[in-house]
């Protein structure tokens, strides 16, 4: 049990740094599980990899609450909806929503058969080059204009649509939701840290939504329940994340007001190659 928390920790410690780098957090913790290998069933560790995204989600929630939180008591206003409702945050909700429902329209009928086809080394490496080519192509051509949207405030349904369309690329392990959103969000003009900040809450409907499908999902299948250990291994795993998330959003807000992402695009691309080495001769090699 103790060996498996210093797993969880480990683990949750990935997840909180890459659910937010555009590097692929469940592609990391697949290629994590090669190494460190939980001792639980494999219907709990399917379901662990997107429940212990929920702890990055919170951080999210906590960093951005003045940004995210639609509700106000202003004395001073008349009208119901002036002195309660803090309009431009409403409409950001909205354009979140909209942002939300590509992925919840093809991710939901498809969610077994893309667990079943895509989540394996092969396609994880394929991914993480294939993007780390376009962020690095996007920086060069993209990244160089001027954004033409540089607030929360201009992101308009269609654009909110569009970046939608985009997180459904993330459906592909190895892609990165943070990742694909990034980079439709600026395709359509908006700014690095517009790009990141929309991603952030394009991130807290898409991950709960997901993780709640998993628990379901995992409950349905196991009529006993979670057991004590598993109960310790999420909730360790989703506080870690927590910490390590509060500090890593903290970093990238920073980071994209100086710098562009071709950083992350070259990372992608290194370990695409360590991965297609590993599993393809090193592992083979081992074997024999």
């Amino acid at each position: 049990m103790f060996l498996d928390i210093l797993k969880t920790i480990f683990l949750g410690i990935v997840e909180g740094i890459t659910e937010w780098l555009p590097v692929s957090s469940t592609g990391h913790l697949i290629l994590a599980d090669e190494f460190i290998q939980l001792g639980v069933t494999d219907s709990f560790k399917e379901m662990f990899d997107v429940v212990i995204q929920l702890g990055a989600i919170l951080a999210v929630v906590v960093i951005f609450w003045n940004k995210l939180w639609p509700f106000k008591n202003d004395r001073s206003a008349q009208g119901f909806v002036s002195r309660w409702c803090r309009e431009d945050v409403w409409q950001m909700w909205f354009h979140v929503i909209v942002a939300v429902l590509p992925s919840v329209v093809i991710g939901l009928p498809l969610d077994d058969w893309l667990t079943e086809h895509f989540h394996n080394p092969p396609v994880i490496a394929i991914t993480l080059i294939l993007y780390g080519l376009l962020f690095i192509w996007m920086e060069n051509t993209i990244g160089k204009q001027r954004p033409r949207i540089r607030s929360i405030g201009q992101i308009n349904y269609r654009i909110a649509l569009f970046i939608g369309v985009f997180q459904v690329l993330s459906l592909i392990p190895g892609t990165s939701r943070s990742g694909a959103t990034i980079l439709g969000a600026m395709l359509i003009g908006c700014s690095r840290t517009i790009a990141a900040e929309f991603t952030f809450f394009l991130a807290v409907p898409t991950m709960f939504g997901a993780s709640l499908l998993k628990i379901v999902k995992f409950l349905l299948e196991n009529e006993q329940g979670f057991s004590g250990q598993e109960i310790v291994i999420l909730v360790v795993g989703m506080l870690t994340a927590f910490v390590v998330s509060m500090a890593c959003i903290r970093f990238l807000m920073n980071f994209v007001k100086k710098h562009d992402y071709k950083v992350f695009g070259w990372y992608r691309i290194a370990l695409g190659i360590v991965v297609l080495g590993y599993f393809f001769m090193l592992k083979p090699l081992f074997a024999k």
